[in-house]
């Protein structure tokens, strides 16, 4: 029998059914007895739940998430999963879309149901068709395994960093780079002066600037810039994205702000990571297409 990594304890609750309650330490946790709640109590360190069937991969992201000042708790199933996330309601959730009793879309779509909690989904298959629904479900970003702990680590701290920010974030007028966009007004301000857009340019932008720093996946912009019948026209999307970059990015060959997820979709960036530039596999390198 397959050992569990997380602990159980089945409480009774109204109804007479059971349910199995959250564990750390040994000790039952429920939301009126989480730390610092109270008067002078210190500070409650961001709760990050993180969901796999396997051990080592709970084991690992515990111990470096909790070394880095954040409070854990772990799931092995889809169930037990959804129970913590009620009763604890964390900032963030790391999930396996191959969990042993439920689907991880099944689980994002219920944790969507009750709670605005971003979710980085654990994938075994770069790529696949199973990504794009979990995106399309709701959930904020991927990581594919076998995965770099520092970077699973750098993108909780990301969507974080920008679940603190989002009212600001959602606002009209956003940077990129050296330009300014300004939705509402539809105006991009860069060093020359106004940069012009066409209307189909600034539907794809007004899209990606709705979850900067999110993955949007490629269909679903297909679906909202050209309707629902374009979903396969993958060239529009090449084509417009290559326009944007031109009159946005310092370098369109090396995209910092504008930025492909290989078999998923695109993702726009406000700030510019420092690391170096990756060129965009597959970019379109085809004319203009002025659709006023």
């Amino acid at each position: 029998m397959r050992s569990r990594v997380v602990e159980q304890r089945v409480v009774p609750v109204a109804g007479g059914d059971a349910t199995p309650d959250p564990v750390e330490g040994g000790q039952p946790v429920r939301p009126r007895s989480l730390p610092g709640r109270g008067r002078g109590r210190s500070p409650v360190p961001t709760r990050i739940l993180v969901v796999d069937d396997d051990p080592r991969i709970l084991r690992t992201l515990q111990v470096n998430l909790r070394a880095r000042g954040y409070a854990v708790t772990v799931a092995a199933d889809g169930a037990y999963a959804l129970h913590a996330a009620l009763a604890l309601r964390p900032a963030l959730v790391v999930l396996d879309l191959g969990l042993p009793d439920m689907a991880g879309l099944t689980v994002i779509r219920a944790l969507r149901t009750w709670l605005p909690v971003p979710i980085i989904v654990l994938s075994g298959r770069a790529g696949s068709g199973d990504v794009v629904a979990a995106l399309d479900t709701g959930a904020d970003d991927y990581v594919t395994k076998p995965f770099d702990v520092d970077e699973v680590v750098a993108r909780v701290r990301a969507i974080l960093r920008r679940s603190v920010a989002a009212p600001a974030a959602g606002g009209p007028v956003f940077a990129v780079g050296r330009a300014v966009v300004d939705i509402r007004d539809r105006v991009v301000r860069g060093g020359d002066g106004e940069l012009r857009l066409t209307p189909t340019e600034w539907r794809l932008l007004e899209i990606l600037a709705r979850d900067v720093g999110r993955v949007v996946p490629g269909r679903q912009l297909l679906r909202e810039v050209w309707g629902p019948e374009h979903e396969g026209a993958t060239h529009y999307l090449r084509q417009y994205v290559a326009q944007l970059r031109r009159k946005l990015e310092e370098e369109p060959s090396c995209p910092r702000h504008l930025l492909t997820e290989p078999g998923v979709g695109y993702r726009l960036v406000a700030s510019a990571p420092d690391d170096e530039c990756v060129p965009p596999a597959g970019a379109a390198h085809g004319p203009a297409v002025d659709d006023r």
